[in-house]
């Protein structure tokens, strides 16, 4: 397939849509922090209009405590992929136990037009190590094998979503699943850790392995953009993605812009990637 690399063209592996219910975070008074949160389908497509964003991959909205609000979002982002040939949906599942019924829901419509990703975190709960989390897992996974999906990771330093855990998932189904780490590790123990091996020591064992670097600490993009030039490998393994509206399009995108150029990772990072991956 030929995949138009005009320039200009951003392709974005990684936003959301949906309203979060206000929530007393850190015993704090009841707050609605993501302000550029979108409800609505058009809402969504007039962002992509405004940024001049070609392709985009859409999850469901999260942060609140509260599954239930993740998992009804579901059919907001496939309303989306089915409203917009730009837009790309990823389904929000769960491997605890107690998500069980819902998680069967979200992969009874992984087969649907327009689904190209499975969405994982353990911001609300469990971890890749925890055994009663294992089951589920595995269903997950096998269901992204049988559909042809990527599985797509939140990470974030320290506990159930630090790279030290989610690295697991890598190690477990990444030889047969695409597995999308977001926000590079999300700090600075998970920059280190990636960029000084695991990431470059993944791709070489063959591990189809991804990531994006919304929320990065600024000199991540640099030292990343140096180390695939330093190896010789990775070029083809790194998204730009903006998270909206948790992150900022603007931002992300000047930095992403800095640290990758113009040629040819540039094209890749802001298109190409995105194409091999979710068209």
């Amino acid at each position: 397939m030929v995949h138009d690399m005009t320039p200009g063209m951003v392709f974005d592996a990684h936003r959301h849509i949906g309203v979060l219910p206000a929530h007393p975070f850190y015993g704090g008074p009841a707050v609605n922090p993501d302000v550029t949160a979108r409800a609505t389908v058009k809402q969504l497509i007039a962002d992509l209009d405004a940024e001049g964003t070609e392709r985009a991959l859409v999850l469901p909205n999260y942060g609140v405590p509260d599954p239930a609000v993740a998992f009804a979002l579901n059919d907001l982002v496939l309303e989306a992929a089915q409203a917009d040939d730009r837009i790309r949906a990823g389904l929000w599942v769960s491997p605890l136990p107690r998500d069980a019924e819902r998680t069967a829901g979200a992969l009874a419509l992984a087969g649907e037009r327009g689904v190209r990703a499975l969405k994982l975190s353990f911001l609300l709960g469990g971890r890749p190590t925890d055994p009663a989390c294992r089951p589920g897992l595995d269903r997950i996974f096998a269901a992204a094998q049988r559909h042809g999906l990527v599985v797509h990771v939140h990470t974030s330093p320290g506990a159930a979503s630090d790279v030290d855990e989610i690295g697991h998932l890598v190690e477990w189904y990444a030889d047969r699943v695409p597995v999308h780490l977001v926000h590079f590790g999300g700090g600075m123990s998970g920059h280190i850790k990636l960029t000084g091996s695991r990431f470059f020591d993944w791709i070489a064992a063959g591990k189809r392995v991804y990531t994006d670097l919304s929320w990065a600490i600024g000199f991540a993009p640099y030292w990343l953009a140096r180390e695939i030039e330093r190896r010789g490998l990775g070029h083809d393994r790194v998204l730009f993605a903006s998270d909206q509206p948790w992150g900022d399009f603007a931002g992300e995108h000047a930095r992403m812009r800095a640290a990758a150029g113009d040629g040819e990772l540039g094209a890749l990072v802001f298109r190409g990637t995105f194409a091999s991956l979710y068209d």
